[in-house]
């Protein structure tokens, strides 16, 4: 039979670590005035922490009176005691750490290379400090790129940034990232962002890299296209152009096409010209979080799913509680009512999604109950209809609740969705009406909406509660 005793053990080397008795390490942690000496056992020290043990094996390791003597000026007290402290009891406390001070203490045991530690305080920040992690993503991100130990972190950041872009991307600290770090950025398959926005953010980065070079891009010199051209020469390639609008094409890249490649630009030009002739390029960036839209992504069924449930546009950046299950769309099935209603009726609640041509407007709106094809109406203030005025920009959402009169959902054999009575609809004919401006309302106005317009595509999905 056998018997541990191992916490008697680490209260034996907790007294040792206080009482510091036949020490053999002089440390001075801090530096100018907050600087401490610390005293610490050499075998101990070697036993626990790989950098300490290849430092008092080398020949450099200073020592002065028969003990060995380390400067870390890098390090703070405060610091470097609860680092010691650990390598002694195996005890760590975060709980009364700021989160930089926890971040901070995670660059010093990568330093020391105490590698339970480096695990253990990766956790601690994405399970307990994730308020802190979002204060800073582009500080923090650079930190932790610079460290190859934390995975966690890296993980943690990619995903994130991936989901919500603007995080990052809209932050005035955008312009400050590293090129490295840019580039591997733009390279990942998943990132949420319609290409037309990279476009636009790697241009105000190369920008900021080049402060004497007018933001008018109507006054470059030819000095000032090469400049830039040299700046985001190694990005170009990340950009999928050909996932772009022709609008976006012709307005935002070609009248820049001294930035590309010239082999590049004949390409896109004759694609534009004749779609069909598209060569074999990179796929569409799709995030992982598979929903299946050709108008929206991610974010934005994050957004409805708040809107659901009644809450704030941001409630669910992750975690969506709702399935969506592609029902119908109009450019696949035929964009007509009565594929609506053979694909779409007596399927549960359910949310469409359109685009309105000649534009970057997203309408929709959202039925409680389910659609039927037997003239009927039904109240309700749960449902609503919903504008994104730039579909590029998620802040310009709008959204507008049923005030509950008696035609809250319309259900029509001859006509798609109807919201309202006659605030939002699909006609027999094929086109779009908004006329939320007239006495029998059930929707507050929402000011953007065109009264008559037509889609270049919507989409109809089943909504499943996880």
């Amino acid at each position: 039979m056998t018997f541990e005793y191992s916490h008697e053990l680490v209260n034996d080397f907790e007294k040792l670590f206080m009482t510091e008795k036949g020490y053999d390490v002089i440390i001075y942690a801090g530096d100018n005035e907050n600087i401490k000496e610390f005293h610490a056992h050499s075998v101990i020290l070697c036993t626990r922490s790989q950098y300490f043990c290849t430092a008092l094996s080398n020949e450099w390791a200073k020592k002065q009176d028969g003990k060995f003597i380390f400067k870390k000026p890098n390090i703070s007290p405060k610091l470097f005691n609860i680092v010691l402290r650990f390598i002694y009891c195996t005890k760590i406390d975060l709980t009364e750490l700021q989160g930089s001070e926890v971040l901070n203490l995670l660059i010093v045991v990568d330093e020391l290379n105490i590698q339970s530690l480096i695990t253990c305080i990766q956790d601690y920040l994405v399970k307990h400090q994730e308020g802190f992690l979002q204060q800073n993503p582009t500080e923090i991100l650079e930190t932790v790129y610079q460290h190859e130990s934390f995975i966690e972190l890296w993980n943690y950041y990619l995903k994130r940034i991936c989901e919500e872009p603007e995080v990052l991307f809209n932050s005035d600290k955008f312009i400050n990232l590293k090129a490295p770090l840019l580039k591997l950025l733009l390279k990942q398959d998943d990132l949420c962002l319609h290409e037309i926005v990279i476009w636009n953010s790697l241009l105000k980065w190369g920008l900021a890299q080049n402060p004497s070079i007018s933001k008018d891009t109507t006054k470059w010199n030819n000095e000032d296209i090469i400049v830039m051209e040299r700046t985001l020469h190694e990005f170009i390639p990340l950009v999928r152009f050909y996932h772009l609008s022709s609008n976006d094409f012709l307005d935002k890249v070609f009248p820049l096409k001294k930035l590309l490649p010239e082999g590049l630009v004949d390409d896109l030009l004759i694609f534009y010209i004749a779609p069909d002739r598209k060569p074999n390029v990179q796929l569409p960036r799709q995030s992982k979080f598979i929903y299946d839209s050709t108008l929206v992504n991610q974010q934005y069924f994050a957004i409805l799913s708040s809107w659901i449930d009644k809450k704030e546009n941001s409630s669910y950046n992750k975690n969506i509680p709702y399935q969506f299950n592609l029902l119908y769309r109009a450019s696949r099935d035929g964009n007509n009512h009565t594929v609506f209603h053979t694909k779409c009726d007596y399927k549960g609640q359910t949310i469409f999604i359109a685009k309105i041509s000649n534009s970057e407007k997203i309408v929709g709106g959202y039925n409680p109950f389910q659609w039927e094809s037997n003239d009927s109406w039904k109240s309700t203030r749960d449902s609503f209809i919903y504008l994104f005025e730039d579909r590029k920009d998620i802040k310009t959402a709008r959204v507008s609740y049923s005030n509950g009169n008696q035609i809250s959902i319309k259900n029509h054999p001859l006509c798609g969705p109807i919201f309202g009575n006659g605030d939002l609809y699909f006609d027999r004919n094929g086109y779009w009406y908004s006329t939320t401006n007239n006495s029998y309302s059930d929707y507050p106005k929402i000011n953007g909406i065109p009264n008559h317009f037509i889609a270049d595509d919507y989409e109809v999905f089943q909504i499943i509660k996880k």
